[in-house]
């Protein structure tokens, strides 16, 4: 048996070329309709996907130093205050995400003598789990969300890079220094599809014992994601209802209606 009868006997099956089997391919990251060699991928898709995972193993590993090329104009710029938890090394930070969530004694006092409190907005930088995702997001999202922020009228507060950092340090900030609304942008845990997303985490007056269920997330920021324009409009429209409802949370909803864009609402 020879040619394609022979490969369909031993179970071989070549990527599609139907147009609307193409069509979802390219809406798509997952990897569907590709083929297989026998019971397994064929060689370029065994490839991909092998380096897919490297990149997103490699991701975890990247230390943010704010004074190298891709950050130190921003760093300069908005004389950004590195701070750190209590997971004092990157073992520690995967291993204990629970010292990620609490500001080290000495980051607690830096940020009292370094920074104000009880500003509008108070705007963190946290590495999380794929600092990559925060080198190459933060440089452009992070002007356009202080540039609108002041332009809706908010102060300000200093920015802070934390280092080892777990969305629950946001109530240790609420705590230190008292601002009306919080916002973290924090790399996400890399996936196959990218090492390079970040999330911004947003809560109304965090303090201790809040938990996922008082704040609100806007995910996937990254080039094949939510796009850096729409993530700040969305970030500041979440603002303002938190403003205008005296808190953030589930009972905040942010429904995508074909058409229209989005709009915020309270469920």
């Amino acid at each position: 048996m020879t040619g394609e009868n022979a490969g369909a006997e031993r179970g071989n099956l070549p990527a599609p070329r139907d147009g609307e089997q193409l069509r979802l391919r390219e809406v798509t990251p997952a990897r569907v309709l590709l083929g297989r060699a026998g019971l397994g991928y064929r060689t370029a898709t065994q490839l991909r996907l092998r380096a897919d995972h490297a990149a997103a193993r490699d991701a975890l590993s990247v230390r943010i130093d704010l004074d190298d090329p891709a950050l130190a104009p921003l760093s300069r710029s908005l004389d950004i205050l590195e701070v750190a938890t209590r997971a004092d090394s990157l073992a520690t930070h995967l291993a204990r995400p629970d010292l990620g969530r609490l500001l080290s004694d000495e980051s607690v006092e830096r940020i009292r003598s370094g920074c104000a409190p009880d500003m509008d907005l108070q705007i963190l930088v946290g590495d999380g789990l794929s600092p990559q995702a925060v080198i190459t997001q933060v440089p452009l999202l992070l002007p356009l969300l202080i540039a609108g922020a002041e332009a809706r009228g908010l102060s300000v507060g200093r920015i802070l890079f934390v280092r080892h950092c777990r969305v629950g340090v946001l109530n240790d900030i609420g705590e230190v220094l008292a601002p009306r609304a919080v916002v973290l942008l924090v790399g996400e845990r890399p996936g196959l599809a990218t090492a390079e997303s970040l999330s911004a985490y947003l809560a109304w007056q965090p303090r201790s014992g809040h938990t996922d269920a008082d704040r609100n997330l806007i995910s996937n920021i990254h080039v094949d994601g939510v796009g850096i324009s729409d993530a700040v409009t969305r970030i500041l429209d979440f603002l303002g209802e938190f403003r205008l409802r005296d808190r953030s949370g589930f009972t905040i909803k942010e429904p995508a209606r074909p058409g229209t864009g989005r709009t915020v609402q309270e469920r």
